[in-house]
């Protein structure tokens, strides 16, 4: 796959479902790469989101790289439905898995990409033993179940501490950032290490969505320039 980094991914939780397609269209015209699907149920975080058939839909406007963030539990159950709808990445969380190798190679079973989620307040050693298996590593900046929630400035230390790691071993996996992103901030994200920048409300909130993707873009892509 061919990616020019850092990577926007507009997150569809924040859209107007009435105008999904639309909006997405918009997203692909100011030049998204990816498009973001945050998938709760309802008891992993505390609010439900939508399912496959929003995935099928956002699939059949577009032909962007999806990237399907699963907060929910008893992830496996799930992953083959997210498949079938389009999904070309799929990330399931650290705190909701039980056996995460397992899950990582039920993943890539089906073709696709794998990545983990962790939680702010779960420590990056946990996922040393599962860094060589998976392509994407999920830092969220914000607690997950709700979209417009502020950044969490510790982020940026653990940003840095993961592309250690990354060099350390000598991987190659992404990071990618979800919460609480916005013009403000997305030049300091990109400069502390995140390749996939998620964002929501920043986006689908704008009068112009394609406007405002190529002005976060190039935010991202000055911070991304900024590192040493």
């Amino acid at each position: 796959m061919n990616l020019e980094l850092p990577i926007l991914a507009p997150s569809i939780l924040a859209a107007d479902y009435t105008r999904l397609a639309e909006q997405i269209k918009a997203c692909d015209a100011g030049g998204a790469q990816w498009i973001h699907c945050d998938i709760m149920d309802g008891h992993f975080v505390p609010n439900i989101s939508f399912g496959p058939k929003i995935v099928d839909a956002a699939r059949r406007s577009t032909s962007s790289f999806l990237d399907v963030h699963l907060m929910i539990e008893n992830p496996d159950q799930y992953i083959e439905n997210f498949v079938d709808s389009g999904a070309d990445l799929i990330s399931v969380h650290y705190e909701a898995t039980r056996h995460l190798h397992r899950s990582i190679q039920n993943i890539k079973k089906y073709g696709i990409m794998a990545g983990v989620v962790v939680n702010p307040a779960t420590s990056l050693q946990n996922l040393e033993p599962i860094l060589s298996d998976i392509d994407l590593v999920l830092v969220m900046s914000v607690n997950p179940g709700f979209g417009g929630q502020s950044f969490i400035e510790k982020t940026y230390d653990r940003l840095r501490k993961l592309a250690q790691l990354r060099q350390q071993h000598e991987l190659e996996f992404l990071i990618e950032v979800d919460g609480g992103v916005n013009l403000k901030n997305i030049g300091n994200v990109a400069q502390n290490g995140a390749d996939v920048i998620v964002t929501g409300s920043s986006v689908f909130k704008a009068k112009n969505i394609s406007r405002r993707v190529e002005k976060l873009q190039e935010k991202a892509r000055q911070g991304k320039e900024l590192i040493v």
